[in-house]
């Protein structure tokens, strides 16, 4: 027996890319509702927008996590990480208030956009149902962004300071799953 065979059989590029995918919506979740939990101190007007946001990765999570059952593939290993990381940064940005929320998310999207549209390209002529299940997901995403950009001007204090911040941490955390 070799080395492949020992430790079970060997993964696709679509299948990590929905493990990934996967445990980055339960990070997501955990983002909001660590901030929906701060926003109904801080950012009142948020709460309902952030519900409707934490729909949405609820229902991506879920795209997912039925991708990974048909292929027989478990989750990342990364996936309590995403939850506790996320529930983290969703308290403490939503301690700063609306504006620093707005922020967060627009920089997490921005990050998440990006490698979803990577996906579908790589993905589109060698694996139909992985980008099949990302296309599902793309507007949402995308309405995330332009709701909390709607929040925001870009010469404000909590985008010039989060968006590095935020924005190294998702790709970090992206990087770090594919390789777990």
């Amino acid at each position: 027996m070799d080395l492949v065979d020992s430790i079970g059989p060997r993964t696709t590029f679509g299948d990590r890319v929905m493990k990934v995918n996967h445990a980055g919506e339960n990070g997501a979740i955990h983002i909001y509702t660590g901030q929906i939990f701060m926003a109904r101190i801080t950012a009142r007007r948020l709460v309902t927008e952030l519900c409707e946001f934490k729909a949405h990765e609820e229902r991506h999570r879920a795209i997912f996590a039925a991708e990974l059952q048909r292929r027989g593939v478990r989750r990342c290993r990364s996936y309590w990480l995403c939850g506790a990381g996320g529930l983290v940064l969703g308290i403490v940005t939503g301690l700063f208030g609306g504006r620093a929320i707005a922020a967060t998310t627009l920089a997490v999207e921005r990050v998440v956009l990006r490698h979803l549209r990577q996906q579908l390209l790589t993905l589109a002529d060698n694996d139909g149902q992985a980008a099949a299940a990302i296309s599902k997901i793309v507007d949402e995403e995308q309405q995330h962004f332009d709701q909390s950009a709607s929040h925001l001007e870009a010469a404000e204090f909590w985008p010039r300071l989060l968006s590095p911040v935020v924005a190294a941490a998702t790709e970090s955390v992206i990087w770090l799953g594919m390789r777990l």
